[in-house]
């Protein structure tokens, strides 16, 4: 806070050592108004000098782990994500949805985004084609979505997005414009809660390793595969947002994702179509089927459940003095 002076007062430092250097942070840091603010910055700066300390951080080290944050922000377009990407192979993109998105049991499971969703997808009517590759192997998708309580939600807003047969997105390609989107569509569920659409088999592909998310894999020795696989992303007033994707059963990088984006329940098994569907969708007979119900959890739900599942992993780590204001977790100091 501004003194009489113009000048901000804060707290009278001490002299400065490794032992006292974190309290002496979060002393000067003590000053904010914002709650929030000042137990996230509190526990981001508790652990990054418990890191430094507990791995006897090198100069050299921090200086290149400084370039290499830099390098991924350089690498950062309008079409590519490249701290989502980093955020995603360490596994922290699912962690933080998982924390913020709980879902109770036989609700459908949240995963990443992944870097190359995009607000370019055109509304299509049901029963549209969301592919135009020549080269991909037709798939029918016939999918429900409801509520916990087994009702159908009409009107839900369905993003869904995959890449083509070569395992690229269409943004990876130096043509893309955003004028024809290809891959990707936005659907509405209709008054049964179903939505149908024609795409093609998904297929394993590369997340792109040409930055310095790549460079990072290959020095852990890991590679940079993810498994066949079809995003959906569901908006409703209401309900929490969802963000998902299907999984081919039996895909070679099915138990080891480089983004960690793979669940259980969000494994799917690809049928036939029969001699009815063909007639019904105008498909041919024995191409590859997709079926699927989503279930969609509301948001007062959600919030129920985020609290609960917070103030238990708070009392787990022995922080019991913790309140939830506005949702979100705060020191109780009364």
């Amino acid at each position: 806070m501004a003194g009489t002076n113009g000048k901000v007062d804060v707290p009278i430092l001490k002299d400065l050592t490794i032992d006292n250097i974190t309290d002496n942070v979060h002393l000067i840091n003590s000053q904010s108004s914002d709650a929030r603010l000042k137990y996230v910055l509190e526990r981001l700066v508790s652990h990054m000098h418990d890191f430094a300390r507990e791995t006897r951080l090198s100069t050299t080290e921090w200086m290149a782990g400084i370039e290499f944050l830099t390098a991924v922000g350089k690498k950062c377009t309008d079409v590519r994500q490249e701290f989502i990407l980093l955020s995603d192979t360490l596994g922290l993109s699912l962690l933080v949805d998982s924390i913020d998105h709980p879902k109770p049991p036989a609700s459908t499971e949240g995963t990443v985004l992944g870097p190359y969703h995009t607000h370019d997808a055109h509304d299509l009517s049901t029963g549209s084609s969301i592919s135009a590759d020549p080269g991909g192997e037709p798939l029918l998708c016939l999918c429900t979505v409801k509520s916990t309580d087994g009702k159908p939600i009409q009107d839900v807003k369905v993003d869904i997005w995959e890449t083509d047969s070569k395992g690229s997105y269409d943004v990876q390609y130096e043509s893309y414009t955003g004028e024809k989107p290809d891959g990707r569509g936005i659907m509405r569920s209709d008054k049964e809660g179903a939505f149908w659409f024609k795409a093609i088999v998904p297929v394993p592909y590369r997340i792109p390793n040409d930055g310095p998310v790549g460079v990072m894999l290959e020095k852990l020795g890991r590679h940079p595969w993810r498994p066949s696989h079809m995003h959906f992303m569901f908006e409703k007033q209401g309900f929490d947002h969802l963000i998902t994707a299907l999984y081919l059963r039996g895909d070679p990088y099915e138990t080891s994702d480089a983004v960690f984006g793979v669940k259980e329940s969000l494994i799917v098994d690809l049928g036939t179509v029969n001699a009815e569907q063909a007639q019904k969708y105008d498909v041919k007979e024995g191409s590859k089927l997709l079926t699927y119900d989503f279930v969609l959890v509301t948001d007062e739900e959600t919030k129920k459940l985020r609290d609960e599942e917070a103030l238990k992993a708070m009392k787990k780590l022995g922080r019991e003095n913790m309140m939830i204001i506005n949702g979100q977790l705060v020191p109780d100091v009364d």
